[in-house]
């Protein structure tokens, strides 16, 4: 077989364990060699233990290379599903070669390693540890369940559906297989890398404030639903969820093409590029940026304001921010900014130039502190779910030496006083 004839599914990302092992199938006689079969069985395995692959590792390295390739017919199925048209008959010239390659059993390649079933163990292969370094274990699964979907495909035509079918339900690529990213920058270029351990938190994890969440729940809706939405802000204090709100948004709705980036303040000059990486992806976006807020001397603000509101460029309806802070006012102001013998003949200039960066959020959320009562309620639901038995007046009691000592009320303390108590159960 010819790897080049690939029209749309080239240049993988191991391409070269790709073009290898067709030859190795397809293009090898015993005793002629070209190839070295033991080596290239070791880099399955190597890849099987990073991926957390199980299972045949050769349909499980044809199922990663279809499912992260980003090119001009799976990013037009993301979503959306396939379309027809002339990208959907090219892809499938190419799917045509690859199902040729899903269909040759690795375990005829025994017979070019003497005394040796590497390959029959590859077929079946079972790992010591069911864990991926790169996926985390929803995105390994679903990878080895097309895997298998497409083992079963009996035609070019049901293995493009089965494809096809995974582009629309959880996209391609690393914005198909991931939830959330980070930027990475290198000298002058920025990047959006994949965060693989995203942690699990839900809303019904934050105790109380009812109306906060469904705020942002109405928001968010609308976001995903391809209606006018805001940017939004969360303010009030410490450890009172705001953080926890928006990841708890993400595993609400990953499932309906949101994702999330974190970005940090001293990368807010990138933000017009990494807008333009993602403008054209059918997903919709959240630029995270938690704990908010500028010193007078910092200038990253003037980024933030031309990207929101104001600048040349247009931010893609595709994007929101949601920031979290624990000030109202996110630059710090002085009482010289509001003197009539400030330095500045214009001091009213200065200020609203510093109040106008809030005004640019369309929604701003209040997280206050609970009251003793709600601190009980939140202490009391967390004890339940899990599972510390102790007498509700004695936890009550414990609760409040515990937030004396440790911060005040509010749900960050609850958590750390539960913690604490399993700890020492």
């Amino acid at each position: 077989m010819n790897t080049n004839q690939l029209i749309i599914y080239r240049n993988f990302k191991y391409q070269r364990l790709f073009d290898d092992m067709a030859q190795l199938l397809f293009g090898t006689r015993e005793g002629e060699l070209a190839l070295d079969p033991c080596a290239l069985a070791n880099e399955l395995i190597e890849l099987a233990a990073e991926y957390g692959f199980e299972g045949n590792l050769w349909h499980c390295f044809l199922a990663f290379c279809l499912a992260n390739h980003e090119n001009a017919y799976s990013i037009s199925c993301e979503i959306r599903g396939d379309q027809g048209g002339t990208l959907s008959r090219l892809a499938r010239q190419d799917f045509a070669l690859i199902w040729q390659l899903y269909k040759k059993d690795i375990r005829v390649l025994d017979k070019l390693v003497p005394e040796s079933f590497v390959w029959s163990e590859l077929a079946s292969f079972e790992p010591a540890v069911g864990s991926s370094r790169i996926f985390n274990r929803r995105i390994r699964d679903r990878i080895i369940k097309l895997s298998l979907s497409l083992a079963e495909a009996e035609s070019v035509e049901a293995f493009a559906q089965a494809v096809g079918e995974f582009y629309r339900e959880f996209g391609v690529g690393k914005f198909g297989l991931n939830k959330a990213f980070r930027i990475e920058e290198d000298r002058h270029t920025a990047s959006i890398e994949p965060v693989v351990n995203v942690e699990h938190v839900y809303l019904a994890d934050i105790i109380g404030y009812e109306l906060q969440k469904k705020k942002l729940i109405e928001n968010t809706e609308c976001f995903i639903q391809g209606k006018a939405a805001n940017n939004v802000l969360l303010y009030g204090d410490a450890g009172t969820g705001k953080s926890s709100s928006i990841k708890a948004i993400l595993n609400k709705y990953y499932d309906q093409g949101l994702r999330i980036i974190e970005v940090y303040k001293h990368q807010f000059h990138a933000l017009s590029s990494i807008l333009e990486q993602i403008q054209d992806r059918n997903y919709k976006f959240i630029i995270y940026m938690d704990d908010l807020s500028f010193e007078e001397s910092e200038l990253e603000y003037k980024y933030l304001k031309a990207i929101i509101e104001g600048g040349l460029g247009r931010k893609p309806k595709n994007a929101l921010i949601y920031a979290t802070s624990n000030r109202r006012h996110l630059i710090r102001e002085k009482f010289s900014d509001k003197r009539e013998l400030d330095d500045e003949l214009h001091t009213n200039d200065t200020v609203q130039e510093k109040l106008s960066l809030v005004a640019r959020f369309g929604v701003t959320i209040y997280f206050g502190s609970p009251d003793k009562r709600q601190f009980k309620q939140i202490v009391k639901a967390l004890a339940e779910k899990h599972g510390v038995t102790m007498p509700e007046q004695q936890l009550y009691e414990e609760a409040n030496k515990w937030e004396l000592y440790h911060g005040g009320m509010s749900g960050r303390t609850a958590v750390q006083f539960i913690t604490y108590l399993i700890g020492n159960m």
